[in-house]
This record gives C-alpha cells, sequence and structure tokens, in this order.
C-alpha cells in the first residue's frame, strides 16, 4: 500500500514538471488610441521575456512587429512603429514555448494619422 502511494506521488510530480506554463494576456491598453511614434503600455499577466518573444500589431493580414522599451510580467511599454498603417489593429504576441505560437489578443490600439 505504501510502495503504490510514492508511486502515485511520483506521476504527480512528473505532471506537474510537465505542466505548461501559463499563456500571455493582455487585458488593457493605455492609451487606446496614439499615431506613429507614440509610446503605448500594455497591461496583462504572464508577459514577461521568457514568455512573450515578439510583440505584432496586425489587421489579420498585415503584421507590424513593435519595438517593446519595457517588458514585466504584466506590462509591456512599445512604440508604435512609423510603417504601420492607421485604423484599428489588435496585438498578438510570439510565445517562447517549443513550438512558438502566435496568439491574437483580446486588446486593440486605434492607429490614428
Amino acid at each position: 500500500m505504501k510502495l503504490s502511494f510514492v508511486v502515485a506521488l511520483l506521476v504527480a510530480a512528473s505532471f506537474a514538471a510537465n505542466a505548461q506554463t501559463a499563456m500571455p494576456r493582455m487585458t488593457s491598453v493605455d492609451p487606446q488610441n496614439g499615431k506613429k511614434g507614440d509610446v503605448i503600455l500594455i497591461s496583462g499577466e504572464n508577459l514577461q521575456k521568457d514568455a512573450v518573444a515578439k510583440v505584432y500589431l496586425t489587421d489579420g493580414k498585415t503584421d507590424f512587429l513593435v519595438e517593446v522599451s519595457e517588458q514585466t510580467a504584466t506590462s509591456i511599454k512599445f512604440k508604435i512603429p512609423e510603417k504601420v498603417m492607421t485604423g484599428r489593429l489588435a496585438l498578438m504576441v510570439l510565445t517562447t514555448e517549443k513550438p512558438p505560437k502566435l496568439i491574437e489578443q483580446p486588446v486593440k490600439v486605434l492607429i490614428d494619422e
């Protein structure tokens, strides 16, 4: 009986060790609109460098890589690229997991002229 308990404990420990890391999730953007060159602050969770490799603005067809200036577990600060189009664009992250995944986030930024 004690051996089966030890085996169950080892199996549970191996599942915990192999558990996937939490997915990045953006919850808000400040300000919600800006012009090329403006700095935007994203808030959320699991946004640290070991979870998020790159950040993009996207219209669903064209992706624009943004220049990240600060990155923590709960926020990312980036500059709106000069080559971005105007309009309402979604934020998207490239994860660091293997294989990497592009995940469109539920927050949007309005790019003004």
